[in-house]
């Protein structure tokens, strides 16, 4: 038995997700609100005897590691190091020697760095100016202080340095820590201290803010990169923000932790940072686990602007709606406009703009829209952002935009974008990860197949269907499965369909609590029809796709080849009109 599966015997399913969702008896199983939506009729079950879970209002579902993926916006192995620690399972040993050697090291360090933030914390009560700078000067609550383990580092050289090695640890260890400087002494003197935690809520590092200004001393210092910190993956405040990222269906990304600390205390509490602008696809890929409304308040500066065209490219990639929010001229940031009216920052969250429109707008206010050599270096910007645009709907609403806002034609801008061939980055698709949200426009095919799983004469129609027709990997597995099988009903996961283990068991799942109470006749025509939805779908992407052809043979003059498109057009047309009725 593996890690995976040592943790998940030793756990029952309906025990953890009952810490997050308020579950009652439903026969077999057990059902409840989802975490994931505002329903107000229960659509969430979880069934022991399969160990999966399956959320209908939001098409989500899995096993325990992805429950928790989900709900803590964890990554695979974040989510089983989690569980791991709940069954008391010690992964160290299904690692090799020098996997357990460095998961040691990690061990230490995180030890070293929570024993460094009660330090901090310690310090903070017994130093009068930092009190006073700290709730005061700044007007940081007592709770706020507690929720975020916010300290001080006393002024001394070592003072740290002496504290942690009565605790047993080495200089080595306090340097790999990143709590050291380059001469052994203390990394953090004389700063408010902000912990750096991860998902979790363990402290991985620290943001150190300078509370009396010294000459060439930096205003905020930072843990250098280690082996618990990655600037490129942590997202500050997660572990404060994700229940409200959940609840309320966004995230909004500023760029200073303390802007982050100041929100938290007038209740806007769905707001993280990243490492000041240096938005990454990690960044972006944790905070989809929970929501994919990113909304970013970066700087108009240059620096902003590079970085949000930086994060069209990856919101694009990793499928996330992107919008930019906008502070008034007179708040230099969050923290100065909260300072000033906490819902004034409300309400520029609420007035966020679409990404790729609030970049347009920058870049023309650079340039003299009037003059040609303006209008040239608008659309060279622009489109060098367009084309980042992985969805090529959006990418002509804004190639429309820019003709627009050029006074040009559409072709002009079009034929610009052929010949510039603008360099961009290229980034890597970025594949769902497990336990991530199903795309809802195919639930339907869930419902047929949960169908036939119940009911053997209806398994029978799958022999007659083009399974290519069928959406996904794991539902063109089960529907051959049907097609070769058919007339049995299916009870557990068959031997051929092992490795698509979880979704059948989600598939069965969804049977046993919508289609079990239903007559044979019922789920008989209920798969006709669920069938013909599915042809008449692969009907209309057929018309797109020859729309598409029909436009591009109009718009190169070939008149025989429009002629073959339109009569080929003309009667999937009207097969697709006679589906509808």
């Amino acid at each position: 038995m593996d890690a995976k599966e040592e943790v998940r015997a030793r756990l029952n399913i309906e025990d953890i997700v009952g810490e997050y969702v308020q579950l009652k008896r439903a026969g077999r199983n057990f059902k409840g609100l989802s975490p994931f939506s505002g329903e107000k009729t229960p659509s969430f079950f979880v069934s022991p005897d399969k160990n999966i879970w399956h959320d209908f209002s939001s098409n989500k579902g899995g096993d325990v590691f992805a429950f928790i993926m989900e709900v803590e916006g964890m990554d695979f192995r974040q989510a089983l190091e989690h569980l791991a620690r709940k069954a008391g399972v010690d992964l160290s040993i299904y690692e090799d020697k020098g996997t357990q050697e460095l998961a040691r090291r990690k061990k230490r360090l995180l030890e070293a760095n929570r024993f460094a933030a009660q330090f901090y914390q310690r310090n903070l009560l017994g130093n009068a100016h930092a009190v006073d700078y700290v709730f005061k000067k700044r007007g940081l609550s007592r709770s706020i202080v507690q929720d975020f383990q916010i300290g001080y580092a006393p002024d001394t050289g070592s003072a740290l340095v002496n504290f942690l090695t009565k605790k047993g640890f080495s200089k080595q260890e306090l340097a790999e820590a990143g709590l050291t400087n380059r001469f052994g002494g203390d990394m953090f003197r004389g700063r408010m201290m902000v912990p750096l935690m991860d998902g979790t809520g363990q402290v991985i590092g620290f943001t150190g803010r300078i509370i009396i200004d010294i000459e060439n001393a930096p205003k905020y210092l930072n843990t250098p990169q280690t082996l618990l910190y990655d600037k490129g993956r942590h997202v500050f405040g997660l572990s404060q923000a994700k229940e409200a990222i959940r609840a309320q269906n966004y995230v909004v990304i500023v760029e200073g932790n303390l802007d982050v600390v100041s929100s938290h205390q007038v209740d806007i509490t769905q707001v993280v940072a990243t490492a000041g602008t240096a938005m990454t696809e990690h960044h972006l890929r944790a905070l989809k686990r929970l929501t994919p409304d990113v909304r970013l308040a970066f700087d108009g500066d240059k620096a902003g602007i590079a970085a949000t065209e930086r994060a069209i490219a990856i919101a694009s990639q990793v499928g996330v709606e992107l919008t930019i929010i906008s502070l008034p001229d007179s708040a230099k940031d969050p923290d100065e406009l909260i300072q000033d009216d906490p819902k004034k920052w409300q309400k520029a969250i609420d007035d966020k703009q679409p990404a790729v429109d609030w970049i347009l707008a920058q870049y023309s206010k650079r340039v003299d829209m009037t003059s040609a050599a303006g209008k040239r270096a608008f659309t060279t910007a622009g489109l060098a952002v367009v084309r980042t645009l992985g969805d090529p709907v959006e990418r002509e609403h804004y190639e429309q935009k820019l003709a627009s806002m050029t006074h040009s034609t559409l072709d002009a801008v079009r034929a610009k974008s052929q010949q510039e061939q603008i360099p961009r980055q290229v980034l890597k698709e970025v594949k769902a990860g497990q336990g991530e949200k199903v795309n809802d426009d195919y639930a339907y095919l869930d419902n047929l197949l949960a169908i036939a799983s119940t009911d053997a004469p209806s398994q029978e129609l799958f022999a007659h269907i083009d399974i290519d027709m069928i959406q996904g990997e794991e539902r063109q597995a089960l529907a051959t499965y049907f097609a070769q099988h058919y007339g049995k009903v299916l009870t557990d996961t068959p031997e051929e369909l092992q490795k698509y283990d979880t979704y059948v068991k989600i598939v069965l799942l969804r049977a046993d609590t919508r289609y079990a109470d239903w007559d044979s006749n019922d789920r008989y025509f209920e798969t006709a029809r669920l069938i013909r939805q599915i042809e008449n779908e692969h009907k209309k992407k057929k018309k797109v796709l020859l729309d598409k052809q029909l436009r591009q043979a109009e718009a190169d003059g070939d008149e025989a080849r429009a002629n073959a498109l339109r009569a080929e057009l003309i009667p999937l047309i009207k097969e697709i009109a006679r589906g509808k009725r």
